[in-house]
């Protein structure tokens, strides 16, 4: 793999809406690179302060260029860096095709060597056991770093908005997902039909993901566009559960063109 360009690209347009910086840029590969610069920096910065630097990673195709920019930058020590994912289907193993932890392993464990990697265990028999195990894994450590994108019905993770609460006195947690959601995972080429897209799954909530020291949201592409304008335009509300957002000085949201279309 090529060594990336490292000097950021200055975006088209940034503002702000309520505590939510917000930065759009001509191109997501321009989005990427900048996104995976301002991981690398909170990464340093949290090694250089504690010796260690807790990252949660969203496993997304939206997330692939992001990801493959960020493994491929220099400087980090990923020895020092502990890696979660923030969730997974209920019912397929890690070898699934869609699994989570599969794509992250791809696309990130397989490229570097992290101090260790925890994974939601999406065959579990016990799924609220399950639950228990990894919140006790989140809270044994701060968070330094949440890379997240926002789902097509406004999710994040795996927090539909029938789902979604704002003030879940949980970490993780076992949700039935929306339609919307499962016909996604279609789309993006995950399962073959809606019948086949599993009906439950693990995610950390909400609280769990807002609380991390800094959140950086890369929303690309232009089937996000309606779910980026309902998060920053439209009620605050967890009909949108992107809508959280603008309440957390902690985050910047990234967006293309694309995405930024109708905003």
């Amino acid at each position: 793999m090529s060594k990336p360009v490292e000097t950021p690209h200055p975006p088209l347009h940034t503002f702000q809406i309520e505590s939510l910086a917000v930065r759009v840029y001509p191109s997501q590969e321009q989005l990427a690179r900048d996104a995976a610069l301002a991981a690398r920096n909170q990464l340093q910065e949290a090694i250089a302060k504690n010796g260690v630097a807790t990252i949660i990673l969203a496993a997304a195709p939206s997330q692939t260029q992001t990801l493959a920019s960020l493994v491929a930058l220099e400087g980090i020590d990923w020895s020092k860096v502990v890696m979660f994912h923030m969730d997974e289907y209920l019912g397929i193993d890690a070898e699934h095709p869609a699994s989570f932890r599969r794509f992250l392993r791809e696309h990130v464990q397989e490229k570097i060597r992290a101090r260790s990697f925890h994974c939601l265990d999406g065959a579990s028999s016990e799924p609220l056991d399950e639950c228990e195990r990894y919140s006790q894994l989140l809270a044994a450590q701060p968070i330094d770093l949440c890379l997240l994108g926002i789902g097509e019905n406004g999710h994040l993770a795996f927090n539909d908005p029938p789902v979604a609460d704002f003030a879940d006195r949980h970490r993780v947690k076992l949700v039935k997902l929306e339609d919307a959601c499962r016909r996604q995972q279609v789309g993006e080429g995950h399962f073959p039909s809606i019948d086949a897209v599993p009906q439950y799954a693990f995610t950390l909530t909400i609280p769990a993901l807002c609380a991390a020291r800094r959140m950086l949201c890369v929303v690309p592409e232009r089937r996000k566009a309606a779910s980026v304008r309902d998060a920053l335009r439209g009620p605050f509300s967890k009909n949108c559960p992107a809508s959280v957002l603008r309440r957390q000085p902690h985050c910047t949201l990234y967006l293309d063109a694309d995405s930024a279309a109708l905003i």
